[in-house]
């Protein structure tokens, strides 16, 4: 739980920066808080009502951040960020997505020298 509260407050105070890299963990702790928060709202909202709004905003809220964590998880395995798009295409590029992220950090590439650990 420690781990992934750090890496929300990791990604969420590096807002809309889109340079540097995202080891896995921090991407995947991320991921997964944020699904965990959008799918607890969402069924919140079909029980009560207000919640999907709720979510959906929380959604909206957080596409940069999002994005950007994307983009640095991309970095990381030496990839350009405009990789991201590939998740445009309907169910292949979600596979992909979820292939490249899982890859292992590369060692220094021009992006920098590599992910910086979880911050406390």
């Amino acid at each position: 739980m420690e781990n992934m509260q750090r890496a929300v407050k990791t990604v969420l105070n590096s807002y809309v920066k889109f340079e540097g890299r995202s080891g896995r963990p921090e991407y995947w702790w991320y991921v997964l808080a944020y699904f965990i928060v959008i799918a607890v709202l969402s069924v919140l909202g079909n029980v009560i009502g207000i919640f999907t709004l709720v979510a959906n905003l929380i959604a909206l809220a957080l596409l940069i951040p999002n994005i950007a964590v994307g983009v640095r998880r991309f970095h990381d395995i030496g990839k350009s960020g405009w990789w991201l798009l590939i998740g445009l295409i309907p169910l292949l590029g979600w596979i992909a997505i979820i292939y490249f992220a899982a890859q292992p950090s590369v060692g220094p590439n021009e992006h920098g020298e590599g992910p910086q650990p979880l911050a406390a």
